[in-house]
């Protein structure tokens, strides 16, 4: 009985207590800020009982029973579940949720949950891309996202680089279309990194939302913004450092060059052979500062949410000392209003100065280009402390860089604004009418001085790109008219308006059926100016900057006697020019997107649009593309799966046009110079003065098309720690844009641009992207994430219509041999054509047996071939070397990129690290001067010298037939892994900050691009002019730099 006593009394007083109940009180914030959190939803679990948090965090739940559960959440952060024992106050902090955050897709004209997402959409978030320190938008893509590929045109400061997205399929412009907040921006250097919130990239026809401008694939990106009911948060990002080459070519020492090019000329002692010279390498390259500060404010009221920032760049560059920096300021803000509960308004604005020193850079002439080639035996400068040059023979072709860079004057200023005013009105609940007004405007220009550079001894030499010798007399006048002091002024304004309107209808029916339907039209129009001025042989006395520019124009100067504007220049010594364009887009769209129980899922989208590009016939296209999705893991099949959380398939079919061509082309216009095209010669006899037809026209210019199908899955498994990503895509582009070869006297320039425009041909790109990456909270003090990522490709021109002959890319420049790069059937856009090599001669009697065999050339195997020179493989087997014998020599397009990222956390100690890979492109090493006297790479040490010295690396003797030929033995397999980053942060404790009164504060050390592995000789295998054609024909691409930074990050 006693125990049946205590039984029972347990029993009673375990329903007391749990009849019991107590009012929650608590507050919740933010963990990373600090600040309230209002409108945050608290609920008791299992029940319809909640409210939700006020303006300053506050919340009181009455009646809460005692060991029940109150479930605390809100849109973007993680959810917590909390037991109440007592009625003592609550204290939440709550943590953003990336994975939630990544949930919302943009999509065009809107948003879609992820899991009902149907097409081929990768998601950046805010995080990773702090974590890169990017000094511009372009450099957080690389190796973060299956399918984007991005390039360096240079590794200057302020330069701009490649964004592909699965691929190359034009022969034009392949940039994809650049969005920020739903506006189009042409130059991601408005924008500065840290504002950003997440950047979505599609890739597949889902992009055909957006009709011709998003034909390459469409970049979205989100930028900061304020909450509607919070207070104002204040941050700080800051970070300084240094930045060094991460490249230098292995050139010829002084004492190895002078054997080298004794042995090149035949000479015994044309150079002696000294002990000590300049690394010229080493005199350009320099250690460079790099800074950056950013600060902003966001915050809101009832109706209201708004946020502004402002940020200054200044980085020097790792070439010519102050010659060569970028200084960027940006200013934004954004601001939403609720004029209404039903009408809201939308205002952005974008504000950018610039400003760029400019050296040379990526071709010949630029300073690194004269380090790589210029004789390492000169001295800086001779005894009288004048610059020293090359022998007279060579000073045209290499100049004394360090001259070049000391008088150097390239200065360009750009300032660009944008801004936005939308407006979304609802009505009947289930329809919203939106419209948005889009204005961009940059005014360009640039400020460039050549002087003539005094070398001494009588001799000086213009400071243009690619300079022309100038004599003097006894007195230091020039003898000649052709040359001197030039100074150019530029200036160009673009202007452009995009208007968009849509109305959107979403709806459900019987709970299951969800429906969305939008249409609307857009408008676009872009107008610019350019106005250029050059003025030649500036007098003598004007040998500086400041008198160069001093008081009125370039075409004028104030006399300093009279006080009044005279003009600088004789009328045969100014040169004028001027350009003006106008592109106009009209666009009309759909699109319907349809769920069932957001199990099955299916999108369909036509879009019409028309181009001022295209002729009358022509003007207007209309392009279709339509998707569907199966969210498997909501079968009852796997709805109670331990190890699938999440499968859902997909797949996506689409046609988008392309207007990617100068314009007019349309149309023949008029010009008043004539020009000849390349392999032709003209007589006096042919000029005449006047207008005359210039560029061809093509009335049946049409819409080129890209064909675009991916089917692909999205899965996550074990919790949701790991997530998989695979598509597979085909992309064919049919009637491709482009400009064929032609000959003869026709028109303005030797530019390949100025030959008709035709549609006539396909190209096809197809592959596979590969995603998998593992997050895991192993506790409150440990998280540990890494990722991969892999896209294959394979690109492949498989018609040129018309019987058009091969379609070239450009001129080699060390190279005596022009179109290197080619487009034609069976091959990839932009492989290397030219002759394969087997070794090298090492006998006459070799050439002599050769040429025996070869009577159907005269008995000449190889026209010019001596020994020591390379061996050309005779292809086409008819006994001797011609043009025939070229062949495919290398490929652009790598097969296979890749890239990898890790994270840990340890406490308040986190660590990061990004690396990209890419397998398969080939360069072509161009760089290296086909002169006599000219340096070259330490490869010489290894040249042909005699039989049997070597059978792979030629004598390079003067004259050499086989060494000023295009070979594979000047394309490299440029096939490398670089790591981009690390970094590793410590985040101060809730005491220390508090003692300090912010928020927040964490500070790092990061370095970028660490390292290099790679076989390419070059400075950059990464480097690309962009060119569909010659973009990794590499004439002294500027390298990346490597650099150290420590940075910042404040919230208060």
């Amino acid at each position: 009985m006693k125990i049946n006593f205590f039984t029972l009394f347990a029993v009673f007083f375990s329903m007391a207590v749990f009849g019991q109940t107590v009012d929650v009180t608590g507050t919740v914030i933010e963990a990373s800020s600090g600040q309230p959190l209002p409108g945050v939803n608290v609920l008791l679990k299992n029940t319809a009982k909640g409210t939700s948090t006020d303006f300053d965090g506050n919340f009181k739940l009455n009646e809460v029973p005692i060991n029940s559960v109150i479930v605390i959440s809100y849109i973007g952060f993680i959810t917590q579940e909390i037991t109440i024992k007592s009625s003592e106050p609550i204290n939440v902090s709550l943590q953003e949720d990336a994975e939630s955050l990544s949930e919302i897709v943009v999509i065009g004209y809107g948003t879609q949950k992820k899991k009902e997402s149907t097409g081929a959409v990768s998601v950046l978030d805010t995080e990773a891309i702090e974590k890169l320190n990017p000094q511009r938008v372009e450099q957080a893509l690389q190796g973060q996202i299956a399918g984007v590929n991005v390039t360096s045109t240079s590794g200057s400061p302020g330069a701009g680089a490649n964004i592909r997205i699965r691929g190359v399929s034009t022969n034009g412009d392949s940039r994809p279309l650049i969005l920020v907040d739903g506006n189009v921006i042409e130059d991601l250097s408005v924008l500065n990194p840290n504002d950003i919130k997440s950047i979505n990239v599609l890739k597949d026809a889902t992009a055909g939302i957006y009709g011709v401008r998003g034909a390459n694939g469409v970049v979205l990106i989100t930028t900061k913004t304020g909450r509607k009911a919070s207070e104002l948060k204040y941050s700080v990002d800051v970070y300084s450092g240094f930045q060094t080459t991460s490249q230098k070519i292995d050139v010829l020492g002084p004492r190895d060059y002078a054997i080298y090019v004794n042995d090149a000329l035949g000479e015994t002692v044309f150079f002696e052979y000294p002990q000590t010279g300049t690394d010229w390498q080493d005199e350009v390259f320099q250690t460079a500062a790099i800074s950056d500060i950013n600060f902003s404010v966001s915050g809101g009221g009832e109706k209201s949410a708004y946020s502004f920032g402002v940020s200054n760049l200044d980085q020097d560059g790792i070439v010519g000392a102050g010659k060569s920096n970028y200084r960027r300021s940006t200013a934004r803000f954004s601001y939403q209003y609720d004029i209404l509960d039903n009408l809201k308004l939308s205002s952005t604005g974008i504000y950018t100065n610039s400003k760029k020193n400019n050296l040379g850079e990526n071709g010949i002439g630029a300073p690194l280009y004269n380090a790589v080639n210029i004789n390492p035996n000169l001295a800086i400068f001779d005894i009288d402390g004048n610059f020293t040059s090359p022998t007279s023979v060579d000073a045209i072709e290499i100049v004394n860089p360090l001259a070049q860079i000391a008088n150097t004057h390239n200065i360009t200023t750009i300032d660009r604004y944008s801004a936005t005013l939308g407006l979304d009105y609802t009505f009947f609940e289930k329809f919203t009418v939106s419209s948005k007004l889009q204005i961009n405007y940059a005014n360009v220009l640039d400020d460039i001085f050549r002087p003539v550079i005094d070398f001494g001894n009588n001799f000086s030499k213009s400071g243009s790109v690619r300079p022309v010798s100038i004599e003097t007399d006894d007195n230091g006048q020039f003898v000649s008219s052709s040359g001197g002091n030039e100074i150019v002024d530029n200036s160009a304004f673009f202007t452009d308006y995009t208007f968009d309107g849509y109305i959107t209808y979403e709806d459900t029916f019987n709970e299951d059926h969800n429906l969305t339907v939008l249409l609307g039209g857009s408008a676009f129009r872009t107008r610019g100016r350019f106005y250029g001025q050059t003025g030649f042989v500036l007098a003598n006395d004007s040998n500086s900057v400041d008198d160069a520019f001093a008081d009125g124009s370039v075409a004028n100067k104030i006399d300093p006697v009279t006080g009044r504007l005279v003009p600088r220049f004789r009328e045969d010594q100014l040169e004028n020019g001027a350009d003006m364009f106008d592109v106009r887009l009209q666009s009309f769209f759909t699109r319907v997107q349809y769920n069932y129980k957001g199990k099955y899922l299916f999108s369909a989208v036509l879009r019409r649009d028309g181009s001022s590009r295209f002729g009358p016939n022509n003007k207007f296209g209309y392009f279709p593309s339509g998707s569907i999705g199966w969210n498997v893991s909501d079968e009852d099949f796997l709805s109670n799966s331990n190890t699938i959380n999440f499968l859902k398939l997909r797949a996506s079919y689409g046609i988008i046009g392309n207007d990617r061509i100068p314009d007019f082309r349309f149309i023949t216009l008029l010009d008043n110079e004539g020009s000849v095209a390349p392999g032709n010669a003209i007589t006096q006899t042919d000029i005449l003065l006047g207008v005359a037809p210039g560029v061809p026209g093509n009335p049946n210019l049409k819409w080129e098309e890209q064909e675009t199908l991916n089917v692909g899955f999205d899965a996550r498994f074990f919790d949701n720690k790991v997530s998989l990503t695979v598509d597979a895509f085909r992309k064919q582009t049919n009637d491709l844009l482009f400009d064929p070869q032609a000959s003869g006297l026709i028109n303005t320039s030797l530019s390949p641009t100025v030959f008709p425009t035709i549609n006539a041909g396909t190209v096809v790109n197809k592959g596979i992207e590969f995603s998998i990456a593992y997050n895991n909270s192993f506790s409150e003090d440990i998280d540990f994430n890494i990722g991969f990522n892999l896209t294959t490709l394979e690109n492949e021109v498989t018609s040129v219509n018309g019987n058009i002959p091969p379609t070239t890319g450009e001129f080699g420049v060390g190279i005596n041999q022009i179109n290197i790069s080619r487009m034609v059937p069976g091959f990839s856009l932009g492989h290397y054509f030219g002759y394969e090599t087997n070794g090298v001669y090492q006998t006459q009697a070799e050439i002599d047996a050769l040429n025996a065999n070869a009577a159907d050339n005269d008995g000449v195997f190889h026209t010019g071939a001596e020994v020591g020179d390379l061996k050309f493989v005779d292809r086409n087997g008819n006994g001797y070397i011609d043009e025939d014998d070229r062949t495919v020599i290398g490929e652009p397009i790598p097969d296979v990129t890749m890239g990898f990222n890790i994270g840990f956390r340890y406490k308040n100690i986190d660590f990061s690290a990004n690396a990209f890979a890419s397998i398969g492109n080939d360069m072509v090493r161009d760089y290296e001067r086909k002169i006599p006297t000219a340096n070259i790479g330490t490869f010489a040490l290894d040249r042909w010298q005699g039989t049997g010295t070597s059978n792979s690396t030629p004598s390079f003797a003067n004259g050499s037939v086989s060494t000023n030929t295009f070979s594979d033995f000047y394309v490299e397999d440029a096939s490398f892994l670089r790591l981009q980053n690390v970094q590793i942060g410590l985040t101060f404790g809730e005491k220390t900050v508090s003692s300090l009164g912010v928020d927040k504060l964490r500070i790092y050390l990061s370095g970028n691009n660490l390292f290099t592995i790679t076989d390419y000789s070059g400075y950059d295998p990464s480097a690309s002019t962009g060119s569909p054609l010659a973009g990794t024909i590499d004439k002294g691409f500027y390298p990346v730099a490597k650099s150290y930074l420590v940075g910042v990050n404040l919230n208060f």
